[in-house]
């Protein structure tokens, strides 16, 4: 399965920091997946992408990301290195490709973008093509005729675009993106159930303007884990020993820098915190960092004993599940910052047509 990282701060990033240096970046990933429970360590070898926003507007350049994809394996593109030393962004989301559904092209790589928007999956929607058709006739002709690969994740994109009140907008408020990310997912839990699915999908989204970012892990299912997702926050993260061994540092509480990935970039065990099966992450333009429930016949509650039961065979079997790690002692602390708080997200009901 797919792997991605998104990085958003205050100050812009080079990219080799986020890609290529550390010794265990997303590209590295992609071959050495050490983190993995799959046995089988498959490799992320079938494209990537990388999509940045520039660090300063360009009325002439406009606001829309920039994007770089390749159907080569990423460890082995001269030109991500070459691009990847001389790039800053504030805000980047970067993907490393396991072909579940669809082709190898370009077209098929993430991140997809749709004006000022940038979109990425992990995972995987159970029996797509039982639902395909459904989700098509839901769009309107400019969003369908705007997809350009075959894969569920551009479809489920596209589904996303839908749920905005205007997908061609110049702005979006956090909440507008969040509002649509819980329509989307309740809309194809909807089809699926429509549909006779029984098997969970896999629906780790994330979505940004630019701005905000909106990231979810999350399952179909009362009984799995989700597919695993990580979060890191604080003033700087740098390289403090030779070789690609960075850490995060946290020289007060302010949150310079939060990273999200599906699985975390180094091996130090306090700067990494997992976020929780069928929950939403939230990254406001402020820099709040926001972890809020995603309450619907899905989600199971900390206090109920059954969240602490659920079973990890489905994702791992699919490579898409790191193995948890203690909590050291100051990522315990991050979401107890004046910049974060918890919220509680309710899905409505969508009756399908």
């Amino acid at each position: 399965m797919c792997r991605f990282v998104i990085y958003k701060g205050t100050s812009p990033v080079q990219l080799c920091h986020l890609l290529t240096r550390p010794c265990h970046s997303i590209i590295n990933q992609a071959f050495d997946s050490r983190l993995r429970i799959d046995r089988r360590r498959p490799i992320n070898g079938d494209g990537f992408g990388v999509g940045w926003y520039d660090s300063v507007h360009d009325e002439e350049l406009g606001s829309q990301p920039c994007i770089f994809t390749s159907v080569t394996p990423a460890w082995n593109n001269v030109n991500l290195v070459r691009l990847a030393e001389k790039i800053k962004s504030p805000l980047v989301f970067a993907h490393v490709r396991a072909t579940t559904a669809g082709s190898l092209s370009l077209d098929n790589c993430h991140p997809f973008v749709h004006g000022k928007l940038m979109f990425m999956h992990n995972g995987g929607i159970a029996e797509f093509p039982k639902i395909k058709r459904k989700i098509q006739q839901a769009l309107p002709d400019e969003i369908y005729n705007g997809v350009n690969g075959n894969t569920d994740s551009e479809w489920a994109f596209a589904l996303l675009l839908s749920k905005l009140p205007d997908a061609n907008a110049s702005t979006f408020t956090t909440n507008t993106l969040k509002q649509a990310m819980l329509d989307t997912i309740a809309h194809l839990n909807a089809l699926a159930e429509d549909a006779g699915i029984e098997e969970p999908s896999l629906m780790n989204f994330c979505v940004t303007d630019g701005e905000s970012v909106i990231a979810t892990r999350y399952i179909s299912s009362r009984h799995d884990e989700a597919a695993s997702l990580w979060f890191s926050s604080g003033t700087a993260f740098s390289e403090y020993a030779k070789g690609g061994h960075y850490k995060m540092s946290k020289a007060d509480k302010r949150e310079n820098i939060i990273m999200i990935a599906s699985e975390p970039l180094t091996f130090e065990k306090a700067d990494w915190m997992e976020i929780k099966t069928n929950n939403m992450v939230v990254i406001t333009p402020k820099m709040n960092l926001l972890q809020i429930p995603i309450v619907d016949k899905f989600y199971v509650p900390p206090s109920d004993p059954a969240f602490h039961t659920r079973g990890t065979t489905f994702a791992a079997e699919k490579g898409l599940l790191s193995p948890r790690r203690a909590v050291g002692p100051r990522s315990a602390s991050v979401m107890d910052t004046e910049s974060a708080s918890i919220e509680t997200a309710h899905i409505p009901p969508i009756a399908v047509a």
